[in-house]
């Protein structure tokens, strides 16, 4: 295993709080901050600005509610320094209903410009096609996808996927609607296959088995997969991994959402016995396994605990946002000097069925 030294992660901690206090600052000052914050404040009795010294000190925060991100207007969020630029509007995916929007200017932009410089040349080749087959429409990932392909130089096409569609169809035990609907989209992306060259996919793990059942994706042009959405165990990681890519596709898996961005996976090795660990794109974005019933005490490496995310960004600060996921706490592994998210699952997976759909 590739440690990471003291020295290192003591620099990574000092560059978050630092990241921290000009963030808050930011978003804390009549000058740059958005009116949600600046009313939240003059409420709070205290004064974040002067007062957040470090990461810290962000407990001091209640949990962030996403009713805020369902009940409030998006222009709540708009930084006095945005203030007339015209924002995107993004959508969580899964959920029917009023559901989550973040407003954004450019943070996706450079979460994905990032993660490209973590994916290889020979899995995803520069200048060349990719093929996203995942939810568009609303939601941040289609313009982020798009965005990572153009950043190396490739143009991308597209077949959409409703999530919401394909949950409500699942809960209302419509198995052969979903089914239908599921080859429906697996059809698009084999024909797209067949008739334009693509070396690089996005898509979740579930379609991704469906469409290796119907094309040979090597045979295809397919040398490197991009894959986020729902849970994969070990023992599906194996069989993704080797079944499906037979073992000669790259495989890039990630862990993200409209509200944290992209964590990225460090490259599997023989000890990780195919258990996934992801990142966050720390400064922007921290990840904290927390004990559910006392979310301010972190749980011990290699304990399973409840997924908080706090964003940190100038567009959007999100503390201490608890995720509908759990997950393992791993340590600091290079290039990584903080900590880890392992195995990411729903939370209360072993308590109850959790709807996931193809997602």
């Amino acid at each position: 295993m590739m440690t990471v030294d003291s020295a290192a992660t003591k620099a990574a901690q000092e560059r978050l709080d630092a990241h921290a206090r000009e963030i808050v600052q930011w978003h804390f000052s009549p000058d740059t901050g958005c009116s949600f914050w600046l009313d939240w404040a003059k409420k709070a009795g205290w004064n974040p600005a002067k007062e957040v010294k470090g990461f810290a000190d962000l407990l001091r925060f209640p949990h962030f509610q996403d009713e805020w991100l369902r009940d409030l207007q998006p222009d709540v969020w708009v930084p006095k320094a945005f203030k007339g630029r015209p924002f995107n509007i993004f959508e969580t995916g899964g959920t029917t209903g009023m559901p989550k929007q973040r407003i954004g200017w450019e943070d996706y932009k450079v979460d994905y410009s990032e993660f490209s410089e973590k994916i290889s040349d020979e899995h995803f080749p520069r200048n060349h096609y990719w093929l996203m087959m995942g939810p568009t429409g609303p939601r941040r990932l289609r313009l982020a996808i798009e965005h990572l392909a153009n950043v190396r130089g490739c143009s991308c096409y597209f077949i959409d996927l409703d999530p919401r569609w394909v949950k409500k169809v699942i809960s209302a035990k419509q198995l052969d609607h979903a089914r239908g609907y599921m080859e429906h989209v697996v059809d698009q992306a084999a024909t797209i296959l067949k008739h334009r060259k693509v070396s690089g996919l996005f898509t979740t793990p579930k379609l991704l088995e469906a469409l290796g059942e119907k094309v040979n994706l090597w045979d295809a042009g397919i040398r490197g997969v991009f894959c986020g959405g729902t849970t994969m165990a070990p023992q599906y990681v194996r069989f993704i991994i080797d079944e499906v890519l037979e073992g000669r596709i790259g495989f890039y898996p990630t862990y993200g959402n409209t509200l944290m961005g992209l964590a990225a996976s460090v490259p599997l090795k023989p000890e990780d016995k195919y258990s996934i660990t992801y990142y966050a794109p720390q400064p922007r974005a921290v990840l904290r396994i927390v004990d559910a019933n006392k979310t301010e005490q972190l749980k011990n490496y290699g304990e399973w605990g409840r997924v908080e995310l706090t964003t940190l960004t100038r567009e959007f600060f999100m503390p201490r946002f608890l995720e509908r996921d759990e997950a393992i706490r791993r340590e600091p592994r290079a290039p990584y000097a903080w900590d880890g998210v392992a195995e990411v699952r729903p939370f209360g997976a072993m308590e109850k069925n959790i709807v996931e759909g193809v997602y």
